[in-house]
């Protein structure tokens, strides 16, 4: 067997375009590389300029080369008996026939490889599969993106590696992906033909897996008895005063780290984290970017957990500062801190792989779409190999992904718990006992809330809790203390149950009750066969009343939101026309559920009681949980139709794209802090709250009285605390404001602001060459600004990125943005915070608009009145502060770290025409700011840089 690995470059996607460069590399059985192939090939028309940009292949390049049928006749004779392999070989594959046909050879017929499908599968968790990313990831040299022959050697070696890991897998996890993927399929038969030669090895081949009901798992069985700690060393503290323990630590520091600087800000926060936790006080603090803020609280919170005894629990908002926790501060500590600790990380349940579900799928082949399932379910057989923790996060799935880790994913309601087979070897179970007896508990902000409607049963009890990226907790507690439906929150819950004869729990329950041999049997059959129908009842139903719900919305004054959303909030004495239609559908609803339900668990009782077999118990279990996710949409339709959550914000949106289908129902509290108070701030000992944005003017009045902790200050169970950021702001960064720039009145965008805002943005990214982010609170601006800026830019070889154009995943647009350096990124809500571009790839930041919420939104309109009864302006207490936090945000995305410089631009000159504009200046961490003429803008920031230089 020998494997050609193809890539062509072509003028284009079109069944017009032509082959401008071929690069073939060849591939032997004994994975070496034996020959390679590369040629230009003359065109029959132009060469596209976005194509010579691309590829920097120009009209010079290919005027000599041989023309197609010159260059197949060498070609063809390499290609005979080979695999064909490509990066995307649909693309390459389907451009060779074409071209093949047209010069009048026979179309290649032979068998196709794809490495994207490839690494998929065998590398699960790896965050890309473009070819120059992944190489990258690989330690693979591909100076030359998007020229045929550097792309075809870059793909011959991923492929050595795939196939070299293909081969290395467990046999077991190679027979299971070959029954799997037996469709028929080249890649179907590349695993076949890949056992057949492993099968030689024996079954029980190393002691990397433990090998359990079929499946080769990276897991070991935890037991319930305590592990001893990990770290240097078991040294008691209680002979070690906190300043000894904290002198101790720096000098680890500089002996582990040559370039190590103590900062007089992260000290300051390692005392006051520990006079917080220790005087069983709470605490605001306020610590910008170069803190060192996870250290800042991690170090001072190991030393008082560890001497006290005490729980501390750490909760963060994003996943990405979890995971940073995780792989990179606790890991560092583990060296450093002169005694041994106990860390762990946990997650709301859904987070983790519940093997007994998986197992039941894999084995019934239970897929919803055969394909996408089939790749999703062979990537985590992979990946069972080679997690310890069953966590989502690790994968990177594709489509439908989701869709199927929602039907294997632990759950409370399908859970055995120690009768599960798989209990010693179980995700989630083990994620809870390490919490259980860690000192420090790494969560997040959504299992705080969780854990309360839980009645506290998930996490480990504690006193002590500090919470990073405090400022999002009172819009967390909002969607937890609240309530959420979509149009698939039933849908899904009744595919679950039935989706066909042969797919579903109800037709799994029924095929396996045809082998008991029960007097009940028949009867149990009569009643599955009874309720599947009522489904299509309550489906009909549920259609009609979502409609109805979408009509809401396309009769709303408001008209769509940016994002094409359209919203219609509810009040109990304004309803919309139509509502009573509407409760009555949901009356026929509920009076449906109720009787499936109660028909459904009346049958599972029977059983239960009845049959003793593990397997028709583990559907029971699943089945069970499927019918508490039925009862809990019920209950919440029924809340919803009534409006009867107190003191809260009802509303509907819906897109018209999607119609019916996109509606969303949401019941919200205007107000969270008495909840914040009741369940966090009254009852625990100690809460430190920690963001790089909390004060709003140098003052933390907003944060207090949203998060409910006005008055604490006074009674003396609060301190605030800001702390100087360790960056030379006056040095690094230049705030430039364009004082004759016009403003915009509302979201209408006239062409004459559209052009001078383009000019002003490419003379801008000329001058900083590219390394510019631009950050906007409209999707819709940032769609009108995109292509005039990219046609501006083509000619200066400037690329121009729009979030939601070229790409949706922030986290595949900043690695783009990082790799091409002379590019202009457009982004809008998540790319105000959270992202990381550190040095020279981004020295310009500009700032389009403000960022004021909508205020026209239900939830910002009720928390309005709110402080409109409550005699306060809203503008003031509440427009203000949210729009002054989400700023500091943006601008703190410029400077990373203590050798970044740049430019901010900001758009709007409501900062220093208006009123409040003082606000938002004021909050900034002392940058040089400077208003001048437009005109005068290229000069200032040339001056600036080459101040730098």
């Amino acid at each position: 067997m020998k494997f050609a690995v193809l890539d062509l470059e072509t003028t284009g996607h079109s069944s017009e375009d032509d082959i401008l460069q071929i690069g073939l590399v060849i591939v032997s059985d004994e994975l070496e590389i034996i020959d390679t192939f590369c040629s230009f090939v003359r065109p029959n028309i132009p060469i596209p300029a976005f194509i010579t940009q691309l590829t920097g292949i120009g009209e010079s390049d290919v005027a000599d080369a041989p023309g197609l049928n010159e260059v197949f006749g060498k070609l063809i004779p390499i290609l005979d008996d080979a695999v064909l392999v490509a990066h995307n070989v649909g693309f390459d594959a389907g451009f060779l026939n074409q071209a093949l046909g047209r010069c009048g050879y026979q179309r290649f017929a032979g068998r196709k490889l794809d490495t994207i499908e490839l690494l998929r599968i065998l590398y699960p968790t790896i965050n890309t599969y473009q070819l120059g990313a992944v190489s990258e990831l690989f330690g693979i040299v591909h100076e030359q993106h998007h020229r045929a022959d550097s792309d075809a050697m870059a793909t011959a070696l991923l492929l050595i590696e795939s196939i070299k890991k293909l081969r290395q897998l467990p046999l077991l996890t190679l027979q299971r992906l070959s029954v799997l993927i037996d469709d028929g399929s080249d890649l179907s038969w590349f695993i076949k033909e890949t056992l057949r030669l492993m099968e030689y090895r024996t079954l029980f081949e190393s002691n990397e897996y433990e090998y359990f009901n079929q499946f080769a798992l990276k897991v070991r069985e935890w037991s319930d008895e305590q592990a001893p700690r990990s770290g240097s060393s078991e040294e008691p503290l209680n002979d070690l005063s906190f300043n000894h323990y904290l002198d101790d630590v720096k000098a680890r520091f500089k002996q582990r780290f040559e370039n190590y600087e103590e900062r007089e800000a992260q000290t300051a926060m390692f005392q006051e984290v520990y006079n917080a936790l220790s005087s069983n006080r709470h605490l605001l603090i306020e610590a910008g970017t170069g803190t060192g803020k996870s250290l800042g609280y991690l170090i001072p919170a190991l030393y008082y957990g560890i001497q006290n005894n005490k729980k501390v629990v750490v909760s963060t908002h994003t996943i990405n500062l979890q995971e940073q926790l995780r792989q990179r501060d606790l890991p560092l500590l583990e060296e450093v801190l002169p005694f041994a600790f106990k860390a762990s990380i946990f997650k709301g349940r859904g987070n983790y792989l519940c093997l007994r579900k998986f197992e039941g799928k894999v084995n019934t082949k239970d897929l919803v779409s055969p394909i996408d399932d089939t790749v999703t379910a062979a990537q985590m057989l992979v990946w069972l190999g080679e997690t310890e923790t069953g966590d989502q996060e690790e994968l990177n799935f594709g489509n439908k992904g989701s869709e199927f880790w929602s039907t294997v994913a632990s759950d409370t309601d399908s859970c055995l718990n120690r009768a599960c087979p798989w209990f010693k070897r179980c995700f989630y179970h083990r994620a809870k006992h390490e919490s259980n007896i860690a000192d420090v508990c790494i969560t997040n902000h959504s299992m705080l809330f969780t854990d309360i409607q839980a009645d506290h049963r998930l996490l480990p009890s504690y006193t002590h809790l500090i919470i990073d990226e405090a400022h999002h907790v009172e819009e967390v507690a909002g969607k937890h203390l609240g309530m959420q439906i979509n149009y698939f929150s039933l849908t899904q819950a009744v595919l679950r149950l039935y989706k066909d004869t042969r797919s579903g729990l109800l037709p799994a329950l029924r095929q396996k009750l045809l082998y008991e041999d029960d007097a009940h049997q028949s009867a149990w059959i009569e009643t599955i066969d009874t309720v599947i129908p009522i489904f299509q009842e309550v489906k009909e139903h549920w259609d009609k009343l979502f409609e109805m719900f979408y009509s809401f919305t396309s009769t709303s004054t408001d008209g769509p939101s940016d994002n094409g959303q359209t919203v219609c909030r509810l009040k109990k004495d304004e309803l919309p026309g139509g509502w009573d239609d509407a409760a009555n559908v949901e009356s026929n609803v509920h009076t449906e559920l109720n009787r499936v339900i109660r028909t459904v668990e009346k049958m599972m009782t029977d059983i239960k009681d009845r049959i003793d077999d593990m397997s028709v118990q583990a559907i029971l279990t699943d089945l069970n949980g499927a019918v508490r996710d039925l009862t809990r949409v019920k209950d919440e339709l029924r809340t919803f139709i009534k409006l009867e959550l107190s003191e809260s914000v009802f509303w509907i949106e819906a897109s018209s794209v999607y119609r019916y289908r996109s509606v969303q129902l949401y019941g919200m509290p205007v107000d969270v802090s008495a909840q914040l108070q009741k369940y966090f701030f009254d009852v625990k000992e100690s809460i430190v709250l920690t963001s790089a944005t909390l004060s709003v003017q140098k003052s933390f009045q907003y944060a207090e009285e949203q998060l409910g902790l006005s008055g604490y200050e006074e009674q003396g169970r609060l301190k605030t605390v800001q702390l100087p950021s360790p960056f030379n702001y006056r040095e690094q960064a230049l705030v430039v404001i364009p004082r004759n720039f016009p403003v915009l009145k509302g979201a209408t965008v006239d062409a004459s602001y559209l052009e001078m805002l383009v000019q002003s943005l490419a003379a801008s990214a000329k001058e900083t060459k590219g390394r510019m982010l631009v950050l906007f609170t409209s999707y819709r601006m940032l769609k009108q600004v995109y292509e005039p800026l990219k046609e501006m830019l083509s000619a200066s070889g400037i690329q121009v990125l729009g979030q939601g154009i070229d790409s949706g995943n922030r986290t595949k647009l900043t690695r783009r943005f990082r790799q091409t350096p002379e590019s202009v990124l457009l982004g809008t809500s998540s790319f105000w915070e959270g992202v990381d571009i550190p040095g020279e790839a981004l020295i310009c930041l500009a700032i389009v608009r403000l960022p004021f919420q909508p205020p026209n939104h239900p939830l910002a309109e009720a928390k309005a009145e709110l402080l409109q009864r409550q005699k306060q302006n809203p503008f003031m207490k509440l427009s203000i502060p949210q729009a002054v936090i989400r700023f500091k945000q943006g601008f703190g995305r410029l400077v990373r770290s203590s050798q970044d410089k740049g430019i901010v631009i900001i758009y709007d000159t409501r900062v220093i025409d208006t009123f409040y504009g003082k606000h938002f200046l004021y909050s900034l961490p002392g940058p040089k700011i400077e208003t001048m003429h437009t005109d005068q803008m290229i000069i200032r920031m040339r001056e600036w840089l080459e101040e730098e230089r």
